[in-house]
């Protein structure tokens, strides 16, 4: 925990010491508007990208694939996110760096391949067929291999 407040602290003081050199050179009023600029044409770029990325998750999951890289990218695109819209030129070249598509799919590839982000499938074991109904065909399954279940229901009202 004290690493992380030394980190932070560091930031801040790097953020102001940048501020105020680039403020120095052109001006404060165009330093403030360079640091508006860079969250509103950041954050649309990040929910560009996350379009993109939710897009390419939904079509790994239609796929039988898990989307790994997908959440990661999308996990550190909350992040630039996050990065740009913070006052200061330091963080918003990282975010801008985050953004970058080939960066952070090689960092997801890397994080979601690392035995310490494994990511696993969660909820229900799959579902064994009923005794006695086989696997591809037979009285009882559907067009799409389901099993189907007769019976009646009666509305009441």
């Amino acid at each position: 925990m004290g690493k992380l407040l030394l980190l932070l602290v560091g930031l801040v003081l790097l953020e102001l010491t940048v501020m105020i050199e680039v403020g120095s050179v052109i001006g404060a009023l165009p330093t403030v508007g360079l640091l508006v600029l860079t969250a509103v044409l950041g954050s649309s770029l990040v929910r560009s990208e996350g379009i993109k990325t939710l897009f390419s998750a939904q079509q790994k999951m239609h796929q039988g694939e898990m989307p790994g890289r997908e959440v990661m990218g999308g996990m550190m695109l909350a992040l630039a996110g996050l990065l740009l819209i913070i006052p200061g030129f330091v963080t918003d070249f990282f975010g801008i760096l985050l953004l970058q598509p080939w960066l952070r799919n090689r960092l997801a590839d890397k994080l979601v391949g690392s035995s310490q982000y494994r990511m696993q499938m969660g909820g229900f074991p799959p579902q064994q067929p009923p005794f006695g109904s086989g696997p591809t065909d037979g009285p009882g399954l559907d067009k799409r291999g389901g099993t189907t279940i007769e019976g009646e229901f009666e509305r009441k009202e």
